[in-house]
């Protein structure tokens, strides 16, 4: 399980509930940063991870702007914050803009610093996830196990990671939250199963699938 905390652990307890096993190898640990409004009016924050809610802080919530999420947990964490969520989109930012941008034009993005641009958004940076030291011991956990890989920046540390130890990969399987995840993470796996919908069940599920 790549993810930092808190959402590795509620990744940690879905597999339990599955019956697997798990283990927390974090390779990025999570922290906020400073930030502040841009000038101009803004009709909607957009939200493309749940650090973002975690770590804005209160200013967030002081904008008083309905929230475009992509993703399910993003939009659970924002309406438990006590923002209202407008619409929640099951694949990516674009796809998610396609779908809404002309509803809400002026779009403030809060995110990581490690991002995607989209000149649609006006993108701010509230959090950071700094590369975490890996062990080759860390990583012999890996060795006949699956590995869970929410993002694709997770999936390509991994894989640096992995590759500076000469470590294969033939004997360890890849549960992708998404198809850009597994491309991320290279080949030479020895099974790799994409979750069909990116969300925290399904790829739970394909975990499963993997560990049969």
């Amino acid at each position: 399980m790549l993810r930092p905390a808190p959402g590795a652990d509620r990744t940690i307890a879905a597999l339990a509930a599955a019956g697997l096993v798990a283990t927390a190898l974090p390779l990025f640990a999570v922290r906020p940063v400073a930030w502040t409004v841009p000038a101009g009016g803004y009709d909607a924050v957009v939200l493309t991870s749940a650090n973002a809610v975690r770590h804005a802080g209160p200013e967030l919530t002081a904008l008083g702007l309905p929230v475009l999420a992509v993703g399910q947990a993003t939009a659970a964490a924002a309406a438990e914050a006590g923002l209202a969520v407008a619409a929640t989109g099951e694949g990516d930012v674009a796809a998610l803009l396609d779908s809404h941008g002309r509803r809400y034009p002026r779009l403030l993005h809060l995110a990581g610093r490690d991002r995607a641009a989209d000149p649609r958004l006006t993108a701010v940076t509230v959090y950071v996830a700094d590369p975490l030291g890996v062990t080759a011991a860390a990583l012999a956990v890996l060795d006949g196990g699956v590995v869970l890989a929410h993002s694709p920046r997770a999936a390509c540390r991994l894989r640096t990671v992995m590759a500076a130890y000469a470590l294969g990969r033939a004997d360890t399987r890849l549960a992708a939250l998404s198809a850009a995840v597994a491309t991320a993470a290279g080949t030479g796996w020895g099974a790799v199963a994409v979750a069909d919908r990116p969300t925290d069940a399904a790829i739970v599920a394909a975990a499963r699938r993997l560990a049969d």
